[in-house]
């Protein structure tokens, strides 16, 4: 059983790596997408949006899915499609080929990320201790190695699916093969009942997702992408237009960003073993927020960039842990959890990037950084919701204790 599960964390490692591979190689294209297929400033938001909101569309076919196929059989073939729709997205001749190929890419990617998730969820549960970081550690090298492969194919100026190819040639079949040694839940020796029992007996709603319970978790996963969109669409246009910066310069913190967020998720698991979970997301809320306060009122690009590495370091936490908790919460209905859950990926980012440009315009950049750290600092209200403890059925597993389940439904 210790080889099945070590080969299953291998396994959703490399799917963790390959998706944030293919989104980092989308998101850092859109400007050659807007060219080759000549989609106007106007229209490009429709296309950027309908991504998320089919992500969401897909997340939520997802929950249903499950209920009558394992979330390993619903990750071994939407990784692929995601692949190929990546690579629709640049062999494209038209706008109709662009729209079909994004729509395919978002619903695929909602079922992608939440399938993904499920199967950290109970591989986490299976292992007794938290490994839900080190997934994401590896989701955000991945999207290390999108961005570099993707500056690479706009410095030599290389057509989109001359740089989409070789890394779906690479990927898709090394994924498949990969998708051989994926572990549901259900080989954690029967813990699955007891958890059953332990969230019946927390107030959880039995093998139900009570939505009140699982609500400050949206709220917080929501705040995190908030602040992730600001960093990923805001961060190069503040550091050169408020903080006056070169262009090159303003490169530069997105990719200490990644970086960063690297960094922070692959020692976060070892914080969350010795701390607990409740510790770690409330020191990441603090350091996220800090970086926001020293990003608004930093008097050069060198401080502003210091801002956005601490920002990195404390946001880079939140989401993981966030899916981790809701896995304790409902370790019987757990998939359905994070299913909606994941859902909350999108809204934030859908409502992120636009906030921070809108208060940008209206007001000022500087003050519109305010608002990311201020929404990360409310996470500090909802932190007992991670708290756990470990149960008292064997096997290292937590389960939610039920005053603090209690005490999150009240704090709305």
């Amino acid at each position: 059983m210790t080889e099945v599960l070590r080969r299953g964390r291998a396994s959703l490692a490399f799917s963790f790596f390959a998706q944030g591979a293919a989104f980092a190689l989308l998101v850092t294209r859109i400007p050659a997408i807007q060219n080759r297929y000549e989609v106007s400033d106007a229209l490009l938001p429709v296309f950027l949006a309908a991504v998320p909101i089919l992500a969401g569309v897909g997340s939520v076919s997802t929950e249903q899915l499950v209920k009558r196929i394992p979330p390993s059989r619903v990750l071994r073939w939407s990784q692929p499609v995601v692949l190929l729709a990546l690579l629709g997205v640049g062999a494209g001749r038209g706008m109709a080929e662009l729209g079909v190929a994004l729509a395919v890419f978002g619903l695929a990617v909602g079922a992608l990320d939440a399938s993904m998730n499920m199967l950290g969820v109970s591989l986490q549960r299976s292992y007794g201790r938290s490994i839900m970081l080190s997934f994401h550690a590896v989701y955000s090298l991945g999207g290390i190695v999108g961005a570099s492969l993707a500056w690479v194919g706009a410095h030599w100026h290389l057509a989109l699916w001359v740089s989409y190819l070789p890394v779906v040639a690479v990927l898709l079949p090394a994924a498949m093969v990969g998708s051989r040694w994926y572990v549901d839940g259900g080989t954690d020796g029967g813990k699955a009942e007891d958890g059953k029992a332990a969230v019946a007996e927390s107030g959880g709603g039995g093998t139900g997702v009570v939505f009140k319970v699982l609500l400050p978790l949206c709220l917080v996963m929501t705040f995190a992408y908030i602040g992730d969109s600001t960093v990923s669409n805001w961060s190069a246009k503040y550091l050169q237009d408020v903080l006056g910066s070169s262009e090159q310069l303003a490169t530069v913190p997105y990719n200490v960003y990644m970086v960063t967020t690297l960094l922070g998720r692959a020692i976060g698991d070892f914080g969350v073993r010795r701390f607990g979970a409740a510790a770690v997301v409330r020191l990441g809320a603090l350091v996220a927020a800090a970086g926001f306060a020293v990003v608004a009122v930093a008097p050069g690009a060198w401080v502003g960039m210091l801002g956005f590495t601490l920002v990195g370091l404390g946001l880079c936490v939140l989401v993981p842990q966030t899916f981790a908790a809701a896995g304790r919460l409902f370790p019987g209905a757990s998939d359905a959890a994070i299913a909606r859950l994941n859902i909350f990926n999108y809204v934030g980012f859908l409502i992120g990037s636009p906030l921070v440009g809108a208060l940008g315009d209206a007001w000022t950049y500087r003050g519109a950084m305010v608002v990311p750290m201020v929404l990360v600092l409310v996470t500090l209200v909802y932190a007992r919701s991670f708290a756990a403890q470990p149960d008292r059925y064997g096997g290292g597993h937590e389960r939610p204790r039920t005053a603090d389940v209690g005490r999150g439904s009240n704090g709305l």
